[in-house]
């Protein structure tokens, strides 16, 4: 390529040539210089700031330290109240304890005593133990606002009074709140006009939090604005959307949220197939999107190890994931993914966005020390 280049300038002067020659080289490789490779994925520092391991087992996080990863296990409430925050936290700190430079904690708390008078005390004085073990931060999930209801019935929603207490402490201890709120608003279509095969195989599989299904729970624009509600009565909270803040389906609506809340940042947790179909319609816009918010955006997955699947079947799950998204960023490579159906472009980012989107920003955003 750079020979026929060279051929196609006319020079009258024959001395004017190797200038020109030495000139299309250095840009050549200056190019080359500023974008990552496939060769590189395993020497680059990068973290993941969203898994979930319940489970003593080494595999997931001996695989995590050979391909360059540090993790953020993060602990929630599923089904079980504070039993599941508790044993999540439990296995988080094992896993820490064992290879504390690879994994980091979030921690969380439960909803399902609301009505107890003794609430809000119970769970700062959890929360404070928790951060005396290093944790970085709290997560809330989409139980409130979607599952849990108080003693009356009323669903519990982010925007409480109830919260305002515990959100002001979490900021005040310097930490972040990480908040799972809403769904993917493919959870509000029927099955047939979701733009990922994801989401489809999941509201398949887990009718009871497909919305659509449930015309009488809350809009996802409702979930959204009491999120909002939140934020705003909480500038100085910092702030993580997992899952993209629930905005996933569109850049430009997530770019809006993110001028307005200057706290805010998301993570890109199990939403990678809404940022292949947005750049399958139009990878200009999508690249551009991260680099604008290229501060604000946090690599991560929702990987899990539960210590049920082989290690060949563990570490085939990791490598289709991590080095999927890492061809996606850093190479302009024609891509094909399970996730959607159409074919898309990686967006070659350049290094300095690639180094902050995979671990620059996680450390800013959840204040890791190193």
């Amino acid at each position: 390529m750079k020979t026929n280049l060279i051929m196609e300038i006319d020079l009258p002067l024959t001395g004017y040539v190797v200038p020109v020659i030495f000139m299309l080289m250095g840009t050549a490789c200056g190019s080359d210089s500023d974008h990552y490779t496939m060769e590189d994925y395993t020497s680059v520092p990068k973290m993941d700031v969203h898994v979930h391991l319940e489970t003593d087992r080494n595999l997931f996080v001996e695989k995590a330290t050979s391909d360059g990863f540090r993790l953020i296990n993060v602990a929630l409430e599923y089904t079980d109240g504070w039993n599941d925050v508790y044993r999540k936290f439990s296995y988080g700190l094992q896993q820490e304890k064992a290879h504390p430079e690879t994994v980091a904690n979030v921690t969380a708390f439960a909803v399902s005593d609301w009505d107890s008078p003794d609430w809000e005390e119970k769970v700062i004085h959890w929360l404070d133990s928790c951060f005396e073990k290093g944790a970085l931060g709290v997560k809330v999930w989409k139980n409130i606002g979607m599952v849990s209801r108080d003693t009356a019935g009323n669903l519990i929603q982010i925007d409480d009074a109830r919260f305002d207490a515990i959100f002001d402490h979490i900021s005040k201890q310097g930490k972040t709140l990480m908040g799972h709120l809403a769904e993917p608003k493919n959870c509000w279509l029927p099955l047939e006009e979701m733009t990922t095969n994801n989401d489809r195989n999941y509201y398949g599989n887990h009718p009871e939090y497909h919305m659509y299904l449930q015309p009488e729970m809350p809009s996802h624009e409702e979930l959204i604005q009491r999120r909002d509600n939140m934020l705003e009565k909480h500038p100085d909270l910092k702030f993580v959307g997992a899952h993209m803040g629930s905005l996933e389906y569109d850049v430009d609506e997530l770019a809006r949220t993110l001028d307005r809340f200057p706290n805010m940042a998301v993570d890109l947790a199990a939403r990678m197939g809404q940022v292949f179909y947005q750049t399958a319609e139009d990878r200009v816009k999508v690249r551009e999107f991260f680099i604008r918010y290229q501060d604000r955006l946090l690599y991560a997955t929702d990987l899990s190890d539960n210590g049920s699947r082989s290690e060949e079947e563990l570490h085939a799950a990791m490598d289709a994931a991590w080095k999927r998204d890492w061809e996606f960023f850093v190479t302009d490579n024609e891509m094909n993914s399970d996730l959607i159906n159409e074919p898309f472009q990686g967006l070659q980012l350049p290094k300095d966005v690639v180094d902050k989107v995979f671990y620059k920003n996680a450390v800013h955003w959840f204040g890791i020390e190193e």
